[in-house]
């Protein structure tokens, strides 16, 4: 396992118990617990934890990784989820997609898809980011045009926020939208932790013909703070297999087409 890999168990681990201690974290991670507290020295200094004498407890901040702890979990899930989710978009279309790991996987696979290579002047897909790191990416595959929204950018998703982000939803129309979100379910629809991403999602759904919600399987039955959308507005959740069939015959029953990967 890589430092980045036990990062990403360990942030995971202190998510869920609030507190862990030097030693049953070394156990449960199979290191030395010498590691484990240069683990917890650095993640601290990097105001991801807060030390505390012989452990550490997690910050609010854990609970909202930056992507770049998040890139690695559920990862060979999410890559079979964002496959499924781009044979759905059809060339010249124009798509909205939102923050996130899964929809980051998303964004490459469109990328190399090689139907969406037009030869003519018009741009095999375009896509309208709100994801710093999707319009980088993408910014330089010819066939692909990117409409970058303004904004502030939170830290944790890359993603614009703000006055300045949803304002250009005014001027433009989606074909389909396709979301990444910390939890979706059938009571309480699609959500995220953050309301100022929530706002700039709900927006852009509203914007599109067509709603895609890509979740792996742990998000599914799970909600946040800030609400996206209704269920019902929802026309396609792409998921992973480990989701039960009792939560997709629920989904199904509520309207959405479920695809499990």
């Amino acid at each position: 396992m890589t430092r980045h890999e036990r990062w990403n168990a360990l942030l995971e681990l202190l998510a869920d118990a609030g507190q862990l201690t030097v030693e049953e974290t070394a156990s449960r991670m199979g290191v030395s617990a010498a590691t484990i507290r240069r683990d917890f020295d650095q993640l601290a200094q990097q105001q991801m934890l807060t030390r505390t004498r012989g452990g550490a407890v997690a910050q609010s901040v854990s609970y909202d990784l930056p992507l770049r702890y998040k890139s690695a979990r559920h990862a060979s899930e999410k890559q079979r989820i964002a496959a499924a989710t781009a044979e759905l978009a059809k060339p010249g279309s124009v798509i909205g997609l939102n923050g996130g790991t899964t929809t980051s996987e998303v964004a490459r696979v469109l990328a190399r898809r090689a139907d969406l290579h037009a030869d003519g002047a018009m741009p095999g897909i375009t896509i309208v980011t709100n994801a710093l790191n999707i319009g980088n990416e993408l910014a330089v595959r010819p066939h692909v045009k990117i409409v970058l929204t303004g904004g502030v950018p939170r830290p944790q998703s890359y993603e614009l926020t703000g006055p300045l982000a949803t304002g250009i939803f005014d001027h433009v129309t989606l074909d389909v939208a396709i979301l990444g979100v910390y939890g979706v379910a059938v009571d309480h629809g699609a959500t995220c932790h953050n309301e100022g991403e929530a706002d700039i999602n709900r927006i852009m759904a509203e914007r599109a013909d067509q709603i895609i919600v890509v979740a792996d399987g742990s998000k599914v039955g799970r909600r946040a703070f800030a609400k996206i959308c209704d269920t019902a507005r929802i026309d396609v959740l792409v998921t992973d297999s480990t989701v039960s069939q009792s939560a997709v015959d629920a989904f199904t029953e509520a309207g959405v087409k479920v695809i499990r990967t």
